[in-house]
């Protein structure tokens, strides 16, 4: 994706950090997977997350929304992250440096949600589907 997305003003490649949640658990003595109940951070940007968005607007992309715990947990920690910065900023720039984030998924399930988004998070999707189990080709082992 990075030689495709270009700023059309620098037409320099726009920067993709990336994190890394897990929410499902192995379940003893079978390849299946069940939904955990906490989220673990497996990749995060760093102590300087906050710093890297500040001011800008944020796509978080995700292959399923599938119960919403993983992308509710992203939004509300990278906003956290973003708040710590902005406060150490004077009060007249505070508004100018929060970051607009929005999601995106390609595969939207059609089920009760276990998390809600904010209301002021523009949500995007592929596609609506069905609750089944989608295996995508790079969870192929």
């Amino acid at each position: 994706m990075r030689t495709f997305l270009k700023d059309p003003s620098t037409k320099r490649n726009i920067p993709i950090q990336a994190i890394g949640l897990s929410l499902y658990e192995s379940l003893p003595g079978t390849t299946a997977e069940q939904i955990g109940n906490q989220v673990v951070r497996t990749q995060w940007l760093g102590p300087e997350s906050g710093n890297i968005l500040l001011g800008r607007r944020a796509l978080i992309i995700d292959e399923v929304d599938d119960s919403r715990k993983t992308l509710h947990y992203a939004i509300s920690e990278l906003q956290r992250d973003v708040e710590r910065e902005v406060a150490k900023l004077p009060e007249a720039e505070r508004d100018a440096a929060r970051t607009k984030f929005a999601v995106f998924v390609v595969h939207n399930k059609l089920k009760e949600k276990l998390a809600e988004l904010p209301a002021d998070v523009p949500y995007y999707a592929g596609a609506d589907v069905e609750d089944l189990w989608l295996d995508y080709p790079w969870e192929s082992k």
